[in-house]
């Protein structure tokens, strides 16, 4: 298990593409694409593992953990993506995310085939998120960080779930820590 340091949700949810900044993403693979994730989101990367399925929950939600004796959600992004589900190999982590909030911030998991690495992106190399041809929702693209071989697709995590749904997946895991305590 490897910790990333947590940094401040108004930091997390900057506007990507400022005149001369670099940032840094956590570069992780779904379904054989290339993405990325601001690394002031990431809280932390953990093992697969021990997670406990919630019955009557959006298809995207794979389960809960228990990280430390707090609930957990954990999303799988294959199926958010309208895919099928990620099977699980022998690389398959779950990155731990802080996603602002209206209640505050909300800790919830990705499933991800992979983790790759941490990239520092110069603005000037990153494109806006295209308005069609994306095998994702254009709105969940924060930008199009360009590589040497191509591009990495840089999540806006706060949209991947709408806050209708961030407050469902909130009430999932207060409705699950509530009953262990």
């Amino acid at each position: 298990m490897s910790k990333l340091p947590a940094k401040a949700a108004a930091a997390a949810s900057a506007p990507i593409a400022t005149t001369g900044e670099r940032r840094q993403f956590l570069t992780f693979q779904v379904d054989g694409e290339l993405f990325g994730v601001s690394i002031l989101g990431v809280k932390e990367i953990i093992e697969f593992g021990n997670l406990t399925p919630v019955p009557m929950t959006p298809p995207y939600v794979r389960g809960v953990i228990n990280l430390r004796g707090a609930v957990v959600p954990v999303l799988d992004l294959a199926v958010r993506f309208g895919r099928p589900p990620l099977s699980v190999g022998r690389r398959t982590c779950i990155i731990i995310l802080e996603v602002p909030s209206d209640e505050g911030e909300l800790v919830l998991g990705t499933v991800v085939d992979a983790v790759n690495e941490v990239l520092e992106i110069p603005s000037n190399l990153i494109e806006p998120a295209p308005s069609f041809g994306a095998r994702i929702r254009p709105d969940f693209i924060a930008g199009m960080g360009k590589m040497d071989k191509g591009f990495v697709v840089l999540l806006d995590v706060g949209r991947v779930l709408s806050i209708d749904e961030l407050a469902l997946v909130g009430s999932l895991a207060a409705e699950a820590d509530e009953d262990l305590a």
